[in-house]
């Protein structure tokens, strides 16, 4: 991971005994995380108050509030916080209702301290994945409010030669309802790395899912490849290895629409630039 990735990562590490949290603070210090430490639960949800942390590395017995309740209510205050659970006395009850609540890893002490370095770093990439989702699907929700209210005006003003009660009928290219978006003949459901087609459902991987949200936050345009690695995998890389990282990605995600009877050429590839989204992309 690129130093710059550590200097903006916030990590929280909460641990009732010092000597602990000072090893773990100083492992993670010593590669540019800005680390905070919080001696209990308690204390440590005071600290989530007041500002973001990507990842949470906690005890799991610690007098009062014990880590698996930690996370369960940090999952509660900031979802999109990583928790890492350490523990000297691994259950297999622990285990599963830790995985359960949502814990990105399990780490059984003592840990080295590249198995701490690594986890935290598989933990801010995941961040980072949810942040940056986030804010596709926020962008497409903008989108939304735009073609809307552009589309309420259009209908509501008059057509040259008819009456003031005569509308124009069209649809907006993307609609919302609930949990669920409605993206040209795609349904897509922001939480669940899940779109449909047809009334049949279809299981994306994150990649794919993302590569979705960001065609459709940005299409009007052709977006190079290098660009979508950038915002949907979370590196940099040349123009020429990125069409080599995102073709098996686009080619994956047209088979599933095409399985599902939806033309695949929803996403076209435009040789030598990147790929748009066609909106215009109908069933078969």
């Amino acid at each position: 991971m690129s130093s710059d990735v550590h200097e903006t990562a916030n990590v929280l590490v909460v641990d009732d005994e010092a000597a602990n949290r000072y090893s773990v603070s100083k492992t993670l210090q010593r590669v540019g995380y800005m680390v905070s430490e919080a001696a209990n639960g308690e204390d440590a949800l005071a600290l989530i108050d007041q500002q973001p942390f990507d990842v949470v590395l906690t005890d799991i017995r610690m007098p009062g509030l014990d880590g698996v309740e930690l996370l369960r209510r940090i999952k509660d205050r900031a979802p999109d916080a990583i928790v890492i659970l350490m523990t000297g006395y691994a259950s297999l009850g622990t285990t599963v209702e830790a995985l359960r609540l949502g814990a990105h890893d399990y780490l059984i002490k003592p840990c080295s301290s590249q198995d701490i370095r690594q986890s935290v770093a598989r933990g801010v990439e995941r961040a980072r994945n949810l942040r940056r989702r986030r804010q596709l699907i926020e962008a497409i929700k903008n989108d939304v409010y735009e073609l809307t209210r552009a589309d309420i005006q259009v209908n509501s003003a008059p057509y040259a030669g008819e009456s003031s009660t005569a509308t124009r009928i069209e649809e907006p290219a993307l609609e919302t309802s609930g949990n669920s978006m409605q993206l040209g003949p795609l349904i897509v459901y922001p939480g669940r790395y899940q779109i449909s087609v047809n009334n049949k459902d279809i299981d994306l991987t994150p990649t794919e899912f993302d590569l979705l949200l960001y065609l459709a936050a940005h299409r009007g345009r052709v977006v190079p490849c290098h660009e979508l690695v950038r915002e949907v995998r979370g590196y940099t890389i040349d123009e020429a290895e990125a069409r080599e990282v995102i073709r098996p990605h686009v080619s994956n995600l047209r088979r599933k629409l095409k399985s599902a009877g939806q033309n695949a050429d929803l996403i076209v590839n435009v040789r030598g630039i990147g790929y748009r989204l066609n909106e215009k992309g109908g069933n078969k």
